[in-house]
């Protein structure tokens, strides 16, 4: 089984990844170390800033690291915020059943009720430092864009809007 988590910074992939590591025992890649070794050991020209650049670059490596894993019967969590919201087109049927995906996506009342608390809780799993480019503008702007193209592709997603319980289960 491939367990793909995506949505915009800040939602909790990758607490959501480390959780269902640890229930499940699967391995989990996380697609911003992907991205920034590939960017550190100069095989792009990319930038970390390069979000709308990054997606067409990383996709391809991820779908095939994806595919492997189904090929040879493991189990891979996969998360980041570089999958693409038309991410089945890139699978036969074969692969779509090994496959469950998902998009945390976070209310605009959840994100003006609680940005003091998605900041504390910015470096849960991760250290992001002072993250001074956080801003709820932003949060507020990704959140509505994912929500969107989830709905517009028929991506599985859950909504974060009262209190943060998210709960998945391949």
């Amino acid at each position: 089984m491939v367990i793909l988590i995506s949505g915009a910074s800040h939602t909790g992939k990758t607490a959501l990844a480390h959780r269902l590591m640890k229930q499940y025992g699967y391995p989990y890649l996380s697609i911003d170390h992907l991205k920034m070794g590939l960017i550190r050991a100069g095989h792009t020209a990319l930038s970390p800033s390069d979000d709308e650049r990054l997606t067409p670059y990383l996709w391809p490596i991820l779908r095939e690291m994806a595919k492997t894993a189904i090929e040879n019967d493991q189990n891979l969590i996969i998360e980041g915020c570089y999958i693409p919201h038309d991410w089945r087109d890139s699978f036969e049927d074969e692969y779509l059943q090994a496959i469950r995906c998902v998009w945390l996506i976070m209310t605009e009342r959840y994100i003006r009720t609680r940005f003091a608390d998605i900041q504390r809780f910015a470096s849960v799993v991760e250290n992001r430092g002072d993250d001074p480019d956080l801003s709820m503008d932003e949060l507020l702007r990704d959140n509505a864009h994912n929500l969107a193209e989830c709905q517009r592709h028929g991506c599985p997603y859950i909504l974060i809007d009262s209190g943060y319980e998210v709960s998945f289960t391949p």
